[in-house]
């Protein structure tokens, strides 16, 4: 089983986690986050509860993810599974994080159509209405989770402000945005870096 140095935060030495146990986790994962949010039910796995990465390692992981082509958690869920046990461990991972979701998504569906315009089929809707609020607050929590640990200094502070209430708040376009504000924060990490 592959090894590798022990994380400061872990008391035993590191040993790689089974592929069984990527799959349970990440099924975990799947069938705790619906409608959104998954990134903060990841973090909290991978990190927290099991101690897999460190948040240097999953934020490293999460912005590749959002770079690559494809949803971003699924990528997140291979970019985890390929670090911790290669090829076979991201799809241990894909298959953790979607298989079982889909399945219920297609069984519901069935339910969903098949109740549509009978007595008590708006009560599907208003559950799922409240599933979007409860996806917004956990991806909230988790962004000022890793804000308060990853933005040190009044410059990365005022980029994350800038970046936030550009796309948030005005409505701007996410690629025009990130074209202006990516090259402004390179130049603003090569300035305030220390000599």
């Amino acid at each position: 089983m592959p090894t590798r140095p022990t994380p400061p935060h872990l008391a035993v030495p590191y040993t790689a986690p089974s592929l069984a146990a990527l799959f349970r986790g990440f099924v975990s994962i799947g069938m705790s986050s619906f409608g959104g949010g998954l990134t903060a039910w990841v973090r909290r796995e991978v990190v927290q509860r099991r101690g897999w990465m460190d948040d240097q390692q999953f934020l490293s992981g999460y912005a590749l993810s959002q770079l690559v082509p494809g949803a971003t958690n699924v990528n997140l869920a291979v970019f985890i599974g390929t670090h911790l046990r290669g090829v076979a461990g991201a799809l241990a991972c894909f298959a953790g994080l979607t298989a079982p979701p889909l399945l219920i998504i297609l069984v519901l569906g069935a339910l969903y159509f098949g109740m549509h315009g009978m007595p008590g089929g708006t009560s599907i809707s208003v559950a799922l209405s409240g599933m979007g609020a409860v996806a917004i607050g956990l991806n909230l929590g988790t962004g000022i989770r890793l804000a308060r640990r990853g933005i040190r200094g009044v410059v990365p502070g005022l980029i994350t402000a800038t970046v936030a209430l550009s796309i948030g708040v005005a409505g701007f376009p996410l690629i025009k945005v990130l074209a202006i504000m990516i090259p402004v924060s390179l130049l603003a990490a090569l300035w305030t870096r220390p000599a």
